[in-house]
């Protein structure tokens, strides 16, 4: 049950005729200035996992598989959100999952809440161009709200297109992006096309896209079509510590793949307090990789609008 087309929240970025050679350059040097301070009405506050917790369910973990399926989403998503999930060791987290009604895993993230209102993160990813596979990921930190979808992104010292800056705010301008390259020659600012080439030069993926809910949304979407394959569960389960998280990898493959599906085979990632995936790989026919999205630090916040605002002192549009 892999996403759809546009899975991931990967924005474009804008890219000039001279983008190369200031890419080149910049990567060349690695700064080591400090994230642009938040300009949050409420900055950090406590993740929803930590907040109001339940206590863990009763029900030990190698029983769970004997239960009615609304019951077993039930224990999951108390198990998640009481810390008691986490606490499993990896062998009998992959029993316990090896042990679920396929349709366990899917009515829980649907039930969600897959993602914040107003919630800061940062992401690892790289995803083939034009047949060409980065040797650096990009490495953004991100600023994102909803009920108007409105986005700050920034491309980090430490990842490729380092010093990138673009936002995004739909309760203004619905269809256009606002952005600039970073490096040595930081371009000029510049308002681009939501679905333009320049907006599309480094990914497949609309801005609109970005977040954590997205990669969920779409594994859902693709559920009905992957059970008319006869792919009703995923073909390995194991646990795996991805940038310094733990997660309950799942890997699907197509009978067909590509292009009937997105990929040939995917894995994800989910995350083991609250019902999203905090990443995931995607492999063409030939079982080369094309996509791979890695969600760092996700942490629920409250902005002000200066958040996304390009005459935030902070930023340097």
């Amino acid at each position: 049950m892999p996403h759809a087309r546009h899975r991931s929240s990967l924005p474009g970025a804008l890219l000039l005729a001279c983008a190369s050679l200031c890419f080149t350059a910049a990567h060349a040097q690695t700064p080591t200035t400090a994230l642009p301070a938040s300009s949050a009405a409420t900055s950090d506050v406590a993740p929803a996992r930590d907040a109001r917790a339940p206590s863990p369910p009763t029900i030990p973990a190698s029983q769970v598989g004997t239960l009615p399926l609304d019951h077993q989403v039930r224990w999951l998503s108390r198990a998640a959100r009481s810390g008691l999930l986490a606490s499993i060791p990896d062998a009998e987290l992959v029993t316990l999952f090896e042990s679920l009604d396929p349709l366990t895993l899917p009515h829980y993230l649907k039930q969600g809440p897959n993602g914040y209102p107003s919630y800061e993160f940062t992401l690892m990813r790289r995803e083939r161009i034009r047949g060409v596979w980065p040797n650096r990921p990009d490495h953004m930190l991100v600023r994102l709200t909803r009920d108007p979808l409105r986005i700050y992104a920034k491309w980090l010292p430490d990842g490729a297109h380092a010093g990138q800056e673009l936002i995004y705010d739909d309760s203004k301008r619905a269809d256009e992006i606002y952005g600039h390259l970073g490096g040595l020659l930081d371009a000029v600012p510049m308002w681009a096309s939501l679905h333009g080439p320049l907006a599309r030069a480094q990914s497949n993926h609309s801005v609109r896209d970005l977040g954590v809910e997205y990669i969920t949304r779409q594994f859902l979407a693709e559920g009905q079509k992957f059970a008319d394959a006869g792919v009703t569960r995923p073909s390995r389960i194991e646990v795996k510590t991805i940038e310094g998280e733990r997660v309950v990898a799942f890997t699907y493959e197509t009978p067909i793949g590509q292009p009937e599906f997105y990929a040939k085979k995917e894995i994800l990632g989910l995350d083991l307090h609250r019902p999203y995936f905090r990443s995931a790989e995607s492999f063409d026919n030939d079982g080369n990789i094309f996509e791979s999205v890695v969600f760092q630090e996700v942490v629920p916040k409250t902005f002000d609008d200066l958040t996304f605002d390009p005459s935030n002192p902070d930023y340097r549009f």
